[in-house]
């Protein structure tokens, strides 16, 4: 009787652990998708924005700065979410993302290459292109199921 009990609480305990495990990648991976969809969504915002925000900077100081903190903050963003550890389900998604990022991250560079933003590279510069081709992939992120 006390061995079967012993057998009992030993494949309770596993089945717990198991579950444990379970519901924290399942977590992880619920907060990868909300991350995500967050750096996809103020990747589109500044993409909106951002060609309005380059005219007007070209007769506007202050827009210029303005212009050249966000591209900063994206900047650090981007490095940021680089370096997040994507759940198994996502690391193929994720590679893509940070290649992209990475992309992008070199595009901002050369715009604030003198570390002020250079307006006639940022309007010629294909951040905006790029930043359409990461936010694409939000569909793959939804369809994802987390």
């Amino acid at each position: 009787m006390r061995k079967l009990m012993m057998i009992l609480l030993l494949v309770l305990s596993t089945m717990t652990l198991s579950a444990c495990s379970f519901f924290q990648e399942a977590n992880n991976s619920l907060q990868y998708a909300d991350q995500t969809k967050e750096h996809l969504n103020n990747l589109a915002v500044f993409a909106e924005q951002a060609p309005q925000k380059i005219q007007d900077a070209a007769t506007n100081p202050e827009t210029k700065q303005q212009l050249e903190d966000q591209l900063t903050a994206l900047k650090k963003e981007i490095e940021q979410y680089n370096l997040i550890d994507a759940p198994a389900i996502a690391k193929d998604l994720h590679q893509q993302l940070v290649e992209k990022n990475q992309m992008l991250l070199d595009e901002i560079n050369q715009v604030l290459a003198s570390g002020n933003v250079a307006l006639d590279q940022l309007q010629n510069s294909p951040i905006i292109s790029t930043i359409s081709d990461i936010t694409s992939l939000m569909n793959r992120i939804e369809n994802l199921g987390l």
